[in-house]
């Protein structure tokens, strides 16, 4: 199962490193707990739309930027285990620090034998998601 929370985390915190800002500018910034921006970024914490709102405010992001980022790569972790025949796993890994990457693999066995889908979500140089897949 996919957390919406933990995507939009993912998100925030590539959005931060893209600008190379610590923790505690940004939370100083957005008014906000410094352990509290670091669940949010976790994924471990619910964040309300007025907290999002300002942590996007201290990114200098505009919200709906963020919300679409997290919607293109939510359909890409839904769809990678459609994607495998008889759905598999799907594995989310996040990786921070230049080249900010999100990978989502999907497994199974299909009627050929096993398949892979391999997705990836890198930063591009306006710290904004692209897609580069493989089969």
């Amino acid at each position: 199962m996919v957390l919406l929370r933990r995507i939009l985390g993912d998100t925030l915190r590539s959005q931060r490193l893209a600008q190379r800002r610590t923790l505690r500018e940004v939370s100083s910034a957005a008014k906000v707990s410094l352990g509290y921006l670091s669940e949010v970024e976790r994924g471990q914490k619910e964040a309300s739309s007025e907290l999002l709102s300002s942590i996007c405010e201290a990114l200098g992001v505009p919200l709906s930027e963020v919300l679409r980022d997290v919607s293109d790569t939510l359909e890409v972790a839904e769809a990678a285990p459609a994607a495998s025949a008889s759905a598999g796993t799907a594995v989310l890994n996040a990786v921070g620090g230049d080249g900010a990457e999100l990978e989502v693999v999907g497994a199974g066995v299909g009627t050929n034998g096993p398949s892979r889908l391999e997705v990836h979500l890198d930063l591009d140089t306006r710290g904004r998601h692209r897609v580069v897949a493989a089969a």
